[in-house]
């Protein structure tokens, strides 16, 4: 089985909406990349399924952006933090509108995640969403849980980047070492 197999397999197919957002994505040339789960399953030795894929794209081709994926088929959702957009899987598509990400797509590189070819975020700034997200103390429990798994699995297969680690964040991951 692919890994793109697997992943629709997971996803009810979710490996197809992941490649047609970034067809979209890439004809319309704008700057973007991926953040969060699946940016930490690209830099993790050990890849976890999920059902949702964070963007960022380049502030001003936001509209631009939801519209071409709106006649791709995805349905759009709007909140203060982000815009989902849901197509025919369980896979939500989910383009960050917080300020701290929107450098991240000049220093993304392409890379290969569940056999689809995308731009991930750097190391360094796939670790800084994570440690945005699980400082915020108005996440949910469980998600900011998770955040911190993923933090964990990012500096087990890079030891290097605990010394990019908040004290307080570096004593917890430490004491889990």
């Amino acid at each position: 089985m692919t890994a793109k197999a697997f992943y629709d397999w997971q996803t009810a197919g979710g490996g197809g909406d992941v490649s047609r957002a970034v067809a979209v994505l890439e004809r319309l040339g704008t700057a973007w990349c991926v953040i969060g789960g699946l940016a930490v399953n690209h830099w993790a030795q050990e890849p976890v399924v999920t059902a949702d894929v964070d963007v960022v794209v380049a502030l001003d081709a936001v509209e631009a952006t939801v519209k071409a994926l709106e006649a791709e088929g995805f349905k759009v959702e709007r909140f203060p933090w982000s815009i989902n957009l849901k197509g025919s899987s369980r896979v939500t598509l989910q383009i960050s509108t917080e300020e701290m990400y929107r450098e991240f797509p000049s220093r993304a590189i392409p890379a290969d995640v569940w056999g689809i070819l995308m731009r991930v975020a750097s190391l360094e700034d796939t670790l800084a969403g994570k440690i945005a997200a699980y400082s915020d103390a108005s996440r949910r429990p469980s998600k900011r849980q998770k955040d911190f798994l993923d933090i964990l699995r990012l500096v087990e297969s890079h030891p290097q980047t605990l010394t990019l680690l908040p004290d307080a964040v570096r004593e917890e991951i430490a004491s889990k070492l």
